[in-house]
């Protein structure tokens, strides 16, 4: 069963912001161990995603990790603002 990393992350960080028009979740590469993904928001929402001493960005890392993992993959995960 695939996974859609994009749906999955933005689902998690979509509560999170005040600005979901601006959220932007790319998938930035693919190959068979490692995914990589960049999630783009409002600069007003960056400390939001990110929380207090990264906590809540190592939340979303987690779960994703998670969900990587049960197909043999590592998730990368960056996020910035624009």
């Amino acid at each position: 069963m695939a996974v859609n990393y994009e749906k999955l992350i933005k689902d998690l960080v979509t509560p999170l912001v005040i600005h979901p028009e601006d959220l932007e979740v790319k998938c930035l590469s693919e190959d068979d161990h490692m995914i990589t993904m960049q999630v783009m928001v409002n600069t007003d929402d960056l400390g939001r995603v990110i929380g207090k001493n990264g906590r809540i960005a190592n939340a979303i890392r987690t779960i994703a990790y998670a969900s990587a993992s049960r197909q043999h993959k590592k998730i990368t995960i960056n996020i910035d603002a624009f």
